[in-house]
């Protein structure tokens, strides 16, 4: 098979981030880093060097010598990495598939909450945009992002992804909905900076296979 990233450097996000509410509990979301995964199965079999921002608890791709982990928990730890990475390293691709909190606590109790009270208030505040620190410090890599919808149409779906990219300056955008992913048959479409909405790609692997084809496109037309 022909390696057409041979020599470039892919950067990926996979996974859910983490807040501490207290010493034992937390808020998080569902992903499982499954299409990260599968993302950074096919870069490596393209030959790419892959650097994988892994989300705590998540899938891990196969370890090989061109494949470097980092282990994340927190939005916190996402964004002390990526500002020592990203200023050190040059990519020429970034997928940012990890499913980042929007909202953390405010605060984290010390110890453990005690459950003697009927209820309890938690305050949450908003995580700065991950995507827009990506392209500040990344501004000529090839940008990939990621959008999450909940029982939303084509269109709507159509719509939500020029949003983001508009937000993101992204190159592209992934949409999809969690009532495939929920039914284990994921499937989404890709909408390219030209404006072309393609899709629907259906299954991981295929998607992972879309999204790579998409970039190493755009990498050889700036070549």
């Amino acid at each position: 098979m022909k390696q057409h990233l041979k020599g470039k450097r892919i950067a990926i996000t996979s996974g859910p981030t983490r807040a501490a509410i207290d010493a034992v509990r937390f808020i998080s979301n569902r992903s499982t880093g499954g299409l990260g995964v599968a993302l950074a199965e096919e870069c490596l079999r393209q030959g790419a060097e892959v650097t994988f921002y892994r989300g705590a608890g998540s899938l891990l791709p196969v370890r090989r010598p061109a494949l470097k982990i980092i282990e994340i928990e927190t939005v916190d730890d996402l964004t002390r990495s990526l500002k020592t990475t990203l200023k050190r390293d040059r990519h020429d691709v970034f997928f940012h598939a990890m499913a980042v909190l929007d909202y953390v606590p405010a605060r984290e109790f010390k110890g453990k909450i005690k459950s003697v009270k009927e209820s309890l208030t938690l305050r949450l505040v908003r995580t700065p945009k991950v995507i827009n620190l990506i392209r500040e410090l990344s501004p000529d890599t090839i940008l990939v992002a990621f959008k999450l919808e909940v029982s939303a149409t084509k269109a709507q779906l159509s719509e939500a992804a020029k949003n983001l990219m508009r937000a993101s300056n992204a190159d592209f955008v992934f949409a999809n909905d969690l009532r495939s992913v929920e039914k284990g048959s994921h499937s989404g479409y890709l909408l390219h900076r030209n404006g072309q909405f393609l899709g629907p790609f259906k299954g991981k692997e295929t998607i992972a296979k879309a999204l790579v084809a998409a970039v190493t496109d755009t990498l050889i037309g700036e070549s």
